[in-house]
């Protein structure tokens, strides 16, 4: 049977590539050691995720590459099985020959993923093509069974560790995201799989995460509005209380995960408050709106200044202030007329820019702006979209969208532009990307 016509590309390409020398036993001499690629973030490198073994082989492989892809920094060489394994050879004795590296080179490849399944995990070593030499090997664990959400995020941390090595940056694959269907908090990992919803207490709305990653905070609505901490380890629930006739809203951990900040409703306006987590202290106010709208805290990675929402201008716009409340500013001071509004801010994990919603035509679309220049930069445009959450990357957003025709979850490549569909069931909204759950 005639080959394919990339097969037969390859074949080609093999007989005339020059050998090169066996890599054997540069595994064991190189191991912990990570050279690194040399990464110029204005480029996409090519990474080419050979074949992995064993019954789950297919699904480590096919998670890794997208995981990859999604990462918005390299561009993933897809080979089938096949012909992927056209880039090796045999050696006389039978053994695997060493990858050949001009080839590779001739295919776009700057580095080559090898994964190999272990009694606990994953053995994997990362090729430098340009330096036809092993860059790093690292042994992984995985939990058992395979296949489970546990499971997959080890196998995500994977590949965001094969992004740092290569970028100097740790990935966001091995995160999730948490949002709103219905009147209850679900999660999705980062690639849009294993969806879960969480038990709830009441109808909720604004989940936010601890940095650790192990609490979520969200605050129910109805006749009494509450705040509360689910432990996501243990499932235990923490009822932080109701005062008669107020609202408690969008409430957000400190950047140290010791206090929580939120929104307290009054006939009279709303304030924001900050209530330590140890209980031993009553909530500080740290606003004084004198009846307008504050809302929607949101801390620098310092902890030092908080952004928010408020209406104290006469239309809701972003402001700044220092944590006690002292020298609030007017943030998103430009004028679009009389749609003027801006809402749900979000500072960028590196401090230097904020996210938030205003809108155009009215429509919501979504903005970011540097503290430096405080120069607004549209990200969107089609459809209506709000309430933006950065990943920990500082690159990403996850953002609720209309533009597919029902209120989905979307991810936003701010450098790149690249967008792609995270949930696929109508009604999602508020969402809130968690911290890295594992960082080396």
């Amino acid at each position: 049977m005639p080959l394919p016509r990339r097969a037969r590309i390859l074949h080609a390409v093999v007989a005339l590539a020059v050998a090169v020398p066996s890599l054997a036993g540069a595994q064991d001499s190189t191991r912990g050691v990570r050279i690194g690629l040399r990464y110029d973030p204005s480029t996409k490198p090519g990474i080419l995720v050979l074949p992995v073994s064993g019954s789950y082989g297919d699904s480590v492989r096919a998670i890794l590459e997208r995981d990859l892809d999604y990462s918005d920094r390299f561009s993933v060489i897809a080979l089938s099985s096949s012909d992927a394994q056209l880039l090796r050879g045999q050696s006389p004795s039978g053994a695997s020959a060493p990858l050949n590296f001009p080839l590779l080179a001739k295919l776009g490849a700057a580095a080559v993923l090898q994964a190999t399944p272990t009694a606990t995990g994953l053995h994997v070593v990362l090729h430098d093509v340009g330096r036809a030499q092993v860059g790093t090997v690292e042994d992984f664990r995985l939990p058992k069974p395979e296949l489970t959400r546990e499971w997959r995020q080890a196998v995500h941390g994977v590949a965001d560790a094969v992004e740092e090595w290569i970028t100097g940056q740790r990935g966001i694959a091995q995160t999730r995201i948490a949002f709103i269907r219905g009147n209850a908090v679900f999660f999705v990992d980062s690639d849009g799989e294993m969806e879960q919803a969480l038990p709830m207490r009441g109808a909720a709305l604004s989940p936010s995460w601890h940095p650790g990653g192990g609490l979520v905070a969200y605050n129910t609505f109805g006749p009494e509005s509450r705040i509360i901490l689910h432990d996501l380890r243990t499932g235990r629930v923490r009822d932080l209380g109701a005062t008669r006739n107020t609202t408690n809203i969008t409430p957000v951990f400190t950047p140290d995960g010791k206090s929580l900040a939120y929104s307290v409703s009054t006939e009279n306006g709303a304030d924001l408050y900050v209530m330590t987590l140890d209980g031993e202290a009553f909530p500080r106010r740290v606003t004084f709106g004198r009846g307008s709208i504050n809302q929607q805290p949101s801390f620098s990675p310092d902890g030092n200044r908080i952004a928010f929402m408020s209406d104290r201008s006469g239309h809701p716009e972003v402001y700044i202030m220092d944590a006690d409340g002292t020298n609030p500013d007017i943030f998103t001071a430009f004028d679009f007329g009389d749609q003027n509004y801006r809402a749900s801010p979000d500072w960028s994990p590196d401090g230097r820019q904020v996210t938030f919603q205003t809108r155009i035509d009215w429509r919501f679309q979504i903005f970011t702006m540097s503290l430096r220049d405080r120069q607004p930069k549209q990200l969107t445009s089609e459809g209506e979209n709000e309430d933006p959450s950065w990943a920990p990357d500082g690159r990403h957003l996850v953002f609720t969208s209309s533009r597919s025709g029902t209120r989905q979850l979307w991810i936003l490549d701010a450098e790149s532009g690249r967008i792609r569909q995270l949930t696929q069931a109508g009604g999602s909204r508020v969402p809130a990307w968690s911290p890295r759950f594992t960082a080396k």
